[in-house]
């Protein structure tokens, strides 16, 4: 099987927070949570108004792939990490959602397609 994905760009932008001793936001504003002793990390969608680093995601549901289907994701990570471009990643259950620092979507989007996927939704 491929490893190619096609991806495209969600249309919001995301921010990741750290809250230690937490083990459940107290809101429900959140796309994804992973409990871990030191805390609680949460992603959720940034405020426009948000001081923050903000990330955007590239998602692979176009081409959705089993659990069992080794290599999709150090495809898309490995040559980002070769640009060294940051990534914080939350699976589902079909595909991986890659996010990548917002100012560094146009170079993440050159990278990626350079090792062989599609990104929708990135302008030139």
């Amino acid at each position: 099987m491929s490893t190619a994905q096609i991806l495209y760009v969600v249309p919001s932008q995301f921010m990741v927070e750290h809250l230690p001793n937490t083990t459940f936001p107290e809101d429900d504003e959140w796309i994804a949570l992973v409990r871990a002793p030191e805390g609680l990390t949460v992603v959720r969608e940034a405020p426009p108004y948000a001081e923050v680093e903000r990330w955007v995601g590239l998602y692979g549901g176009e081409t959705a792939h089993g659990l069992d289907t080794p290599g999709m994701l150090a495809a898309l990570v490995a040559p980002l990490a070769e640009a060294g471009i940051s990534v914080f990643v939350a699976s589902t259950y079909h595909a991986d959602l890659v996010l990548v620092p917002e100012h560094r979507l146009g170079e993440a989007s050159a990278t990626l397609k350079a090792a062989g996927h599609q990104v929708n939704g990135v302008s030139a």
